[in-house]
């Protein structure tokens, strides 16, 4: 069943700046190098950029913690990073962005970055500097999370596959003993460690991964509440980019229409739905009216270079 095409009505600026939400898991830096491209290298056949400017900016969970307070809502940031230059920079960039900080820092390891290299205003190379958390660490974030959960409305858990979150299910299993909707941004194909979670959100290719390739609707919408009950999840969001967005709950599959605008970066688009899908949530909307907001964001951040975000009185403006 299709969503009509009107748009869901944003919950008031007030209830909106009340949501408070919980971000947990993989925080990193992402760093913008910006140039011009006037030739090929004589050393190898690539191009050569000359750097005019250099941007940071915040990435994975802390992104999402961002667009939580991009739209006037409270944010929580719980994440592990490095004791170093990166570490000190993503710091100043949380108390900046006016997320409310709960950072483990582990001297074993290395913060997090990607590293982008943008020439033509077109990315032309990612770099990833990466390491593990150390698990005595990640054990005290675990008890950490429990403390914080009566200060938070939502519970978004922002998997990037860096080791943050190897305690998901304990955090799963904690957040809903405590009433707590739990929204996953997943990665891989073991979504059994996101069992009992009140939504996960993949897109189209993620859950390609997880269910296999469909071959009509009908064989998603099994493959899909499939997964859901298998799973005990209380809803699945699918983002299918120019498909839009389809929600699988126990009442069926109900689908939104992509937005009608131009693709210019799809980095940190998941970041920004599902930060959107938590505040709408937190301020009291449905998950059908969260769900048709979300996709609205979706929309306008992808016009955008890089990890963005959208503002409340974008998405005032928008249309469905």
């Amino acid at each position: 069943m299709n969503a009509d095409a009107m748009a869901s009505p944003l919950p008031s600026q007030q209830a909106t700046e009340r949501a408070r939400i919980l971000v947990v898991g993989d925080a990193m830096l992402d760093r913008y190098w910006f140039g011009n491209v006037d030739r090929i290298s004589p050393e190898a056949p690539v191009p050569v950029v000359r750097i005019t400017r250099t941007e940071e900016r915040l990435g994975g969970a802390a992104n999402v913690a961002r667009n939580v307070t991009a739209l006037g809502a409270q944010a929580g940031l719980l994440a592990v990073i490095g004791a170093d230059e990166a570490g000190s920079q993503l710091t100043t960039l949380i108390a900046g962005a006016g997320i409310k900080p709960h950072v483990h820092t582990d001297r074993k390891i290395s913060t997090t970055v990607k590293l982008r290299v943008v020439g033509l205003r077109q990315q032309m190379l990612r770099i990833d500097f990466e390491q593990q958390p150390d698990e005595e660490v990640l054990l005290a974030h675990l008890d950490q999370f429990s403390a914080l959960l009566p200060e938070y409305d939502v519970v978004v858990l922002s998997d990037y596959g860096k080791g943050g979150l190897s305690h998901i299910q304990q955090i799963i299993e904690r957040a809903r003993q405590a009433s707590k909707p739990v929204l996953v941004d997943p990665k891989g194909d073991d979504y059994a460690r996101y069992a009992g979670a009140t939504l996960v959100t993949p897109n189209r290719t993620e859950l390609r991964e997880v269910v296999g390739r469909w071959k009509s609707e009908g064989d998603l919408e099994e493959r899909a509440q499939q997964l859901r009950q298998n799973l005990k999840l209380g809803a699945l969001l699918v983002t299918r980019s120019e498909e839009g967005m389809t929600l699988f709950t126990a009442d069926g599959a109900w689908s939104v229409p992509t937005q009608a605008r131009e693709v210019y970066d799809v980095s940190g688009a998941g970041d920004t739905v599902i930060a959107v899908l938590a505040v709408m949530l937190g301020a009291g909307g449905s998950l059908r009216e969260a769900v048709t907001i979300a996709n609205r964001a979706g929309g306008l951040v992808v016009g955008k270079l890089g990890t963005s975000t959208v503002t409340y009185e974008e998405l005032l403006g928008g249309s469905a």
